[in-house]
């Protein structure tokens, strides 16, 4: 998945599914599009994982200043 940004792979694996359901693919090639969309739903998992915990959000105090807290899991 060299090259490959989470976005594209989404996009490539919305491809992948609408091939899949539209039953124009014969067997050979719906088992090779079943298996890269396998292995860009992994990637994609992975990628979810890596940056599970940065994302944060900006928090208004009392005082009226700001501050960036961590999001919970």
């Amino acid at each position: 998945m060299e090259g490959l940004n989470f976005e594209s792979a989404m996009t490539r694996l919305e491809e992948i599914v609408e091939q899949l359901e539209s039953g124009h693919l014969n067997l050979e090639s719906s088992l090779a599009a079943f298996e890269e969309g396998v292995r860009l739903s992994l990637y994609c998992q992975q990628e979810l994982e890596k940056t599970d915990g940065q994302v944060q959000r900006l928090l208004r105090k009392l005082n009226g200043e700001y501050e960036l807290e961590d999001m919970e899991t």
